[in-house]
């Protein structure tokens, strides 16, 4: 006797609200309705026989048996998923988004973004680059973000620590060497506006009791910085090892030895699961592999 098997859009609807816990937001995926969500979910607990959720005023929640149908058909999902997008011939029109400072763009991201057109030509890619922590930015399906602690996600991912070395061009450094630690006591200093205690943290990390800089110059762009530093306006605090460049090329010279490391790292966060779009992940596991050096 052959099963009456339910629908696929069924199934596919019950993977994402399972996964969301919210109708609401099962409902902005599919760019169908809530109750549309929830007819759906009725029609498939009709065709199994099964109660899936518990359906709460401000909560949802899946049952032991919609808990035990999920972990069974998700992989199932997922996987056929992946074998129609590989024989779609629409694969080209796909596209996945991500957001990251702009610095981390210029710097790390986009010369290895080769690596990711080679691995997955049919996959459209949209880069969105932010200034400053407070900018706003469009909604992506993945971001790259620098911050001090771990961030409230559950689909986070540590990508590796920040550390600070003073830095300065070949022909200032010629002046620094003769002045050693007391350079940082007679040269403009440079930093950016995020960090604006930074250079007396650096100093005290690096022991300097009579820390007492002539001036300090704050940009508002890390690249503004590095490049004011490059152009010899004065020593900037270069966060490595994204500035890995500046000093492979001779634009920058390290002034010290030893980097002061400090809470800050770079974090991708997905911000929501969707199993019907595995190009978020294919895009995660090639973020992951292509900083893992810096780990």
């Amino acid at each position: 006797m052959s099963t009456r098997l339910p629908p696929l859009r069924g199934l596919r609807c019950f993977c994402l609200a399972a996964d969301n816990l919210s109708f609401k937001h099962t409902a902005e995926q599919l760019y169908i309705t809530p109750s549309a969500v929830s007819h759906q979910i009725r029609q498939l607990e009709e065709d199994l026989g099964l109660s899936l959720f518990v359906r709460k005023t401000r909560a949802l929640e899946l049952t032991p048996a919609g808990k035990s149908f999920y972990l069974a058909i998700q992989p199932v999902m997922q996987q056929l998923v992946h074998t129609i997008s590989e024989f779609s011939q629409n694969a080209g029109s796909k596209e996945v988004s991500i957001s990251m400072p702009e610095f981390f763009a210029s710097e790390l991201f986009m010369p290895r973004l080769r690596g990711w057109s080679a691995q997955y030509p049919g996959i459209n890619l949209r880069v969105d680059t932010v200034k400053t922590r407070s900018d706003p930015s469009r909604p992506t399906d993945v971001s790259i973000i620098l911050s001090g602690s771990p961030p409230q996600a559950a689909l986070c991912h540590e990508l590796f620590a920040i550390s600070y070395q003073p830095a300065c061009n070949p022909s200032m450094y010629e002046q620094c060497s003769r002045l050693g630690l007391d350079a940082l006591n007679q040269l403009p200093l440079l930093l950016h506006q995020s960090r604006p205690h930074a250079w007396h943290q650096w100093a005290e990390f690096a022991g300097i009791e009579h820390f007492r800089p002539k001036q300090i110059l704050q940009l508002d762009s890390m690249f503004g910085m590095a490049r004011a530093a490059e152009q010899g306006l004065g020593i900037a605090l270069i966060p490595m090892p994204i500035s890995q460049a500046w000093f492979h090329n001779g634009t920058l010279v390290a002034l010290f030895e030893g980097s002061w490391t400090t809470r800050d790292k770079y974090y991708l966060i997905q911000h929501r699961q969707q199993p019907d779009r595995p190009e978020i992940q294919w895009l995660i596991d090639w973020v992951l592999a292509s900083f893992e050096q810096y780990r």
